[in-house]
């Protein structure tokens, strides 16, 4: 089974790098959970239902799509009830991008955030 991946280095002497889709998704989870105001990343289910995921489901809130030169992300996430939700989101696609530049070497292009709930269990 291929998974879907981004191909970061070419050479024919030395041969290709190539990271999963996968893994740039739970880099990008694993800062976005780490930004103040955040409770956690939220997954997509059919008939639009939502699941609230651990750290080990990290990658699940989380879309890569892949372009050219570049890539983009878009996180589903739930805030803390009380946080500023702009603040918030605004630091979350600056820690995911800083992460995943860092840590992979891509170009990311931009960070998409959609806020899915609210923590109000927390508050």
């Amino acid at each position: 089974m291929d998974r879907e991946t981004v191909k970061i280095h070419e050479k024919e002497d030395i041969g290709e790098v190539q990271i999963a889709n996968e893994v740039v998704a739970i880099i990008a989870g694993l800062a976005a959970t780490e930004v103040d105001g955040i409770a956690g990343m939220v997954g997509s289910l059919k008939g639009d239902v939502f699941e609230l995921l651990g750290k080990k489901n990290l990658s699940k809130g989380v879309i890569v799509n892949v372009g050219e030169d570049s890539i983009s992300l878009e996180l589903s996430v739930i805030v803390d009830f009380g946080a500023s939700i702009p603040e918030a989101c605004k630091n979350v696609q600056e820690k995911v991008k800083n992460a995943v530049e860092t840590m992979t070497g891509l170009t990311v292009e931009e960070v998409n955030v959609r806020v899915a709930g609210v923590d109000v269990e927390n508050k």
